[in-house]
């Protein structure tokens, strides 16, 4: 049976995937406000401003998704906390952009919270787990004194 973070890092991967391609159509959804707002709901009432400005804000958000999305891939903490962020702000501008698109905002919000949960409950555990195995490997292959690491460092090289 494969460990526990392993069968995670599945899900992050997903995440990542997901949060490049929301970011690209959050893009094109943002793009599509700006340049042409016939396309969504007349007479949409927004908590502030219009729709050519939260246009803005989600193309913005969309670049911030690619480029979190893509972070993610490489497998570092920052990348992680930075894509839950992004995730999170997604939402909560697709939950003030849904007066104007409302069924494919919902999808979205829908996506961004699988996102953060995937990235908060599998990420953690995966760092933990080969935190650990690394542990398991030094211990194991001696007593962890100077002699013995000067031995399997000579070993090494010589491999």
């Amino acid at each position: 049976m494969e460990p526990r973070a392993s069968r995670g890092s599945g899900l992050v991967g997903f995440s990542a995937v997901v949060l490049t391609i929301g970011g690209v159509f959050a893009l094109i959804e943002g793009l599509t406000a700006v340049y042409k707002s016939s396309f969504f709901t007349a007479n949409a009432v927004f908590v502030f401003s219009d729709l050519r400005t939260w246009g803005w804000i989600i193309s913005g958000l969309g670049v911030a998704g690619v480029l979190s999305g893509l972070s993610v891939l490489s497998g570092r903490e920052w990348a992680r906390w930075l894509g839950v962020t992004v995730a999170g702000l997604s939402a909560l501008s697709q939950l003030l952009f849904a007066q104007a698109y409302p069924v494919w905002s919902l999808m979205i919000m829908a996506i961004d919270f699988l996102v953060i949960y995937s990235l908060i409950a599998y990420a953690g555990r995966q760092s933990a787990a080969d935190a650990a195995r690394s542990y398991d490997e030094y211990d194991s292959s001696g007593s962890g004194t100077v002699t013995d690491m000067n031995d399997r460092e000579r070993k090494s090289r010589a491999a």
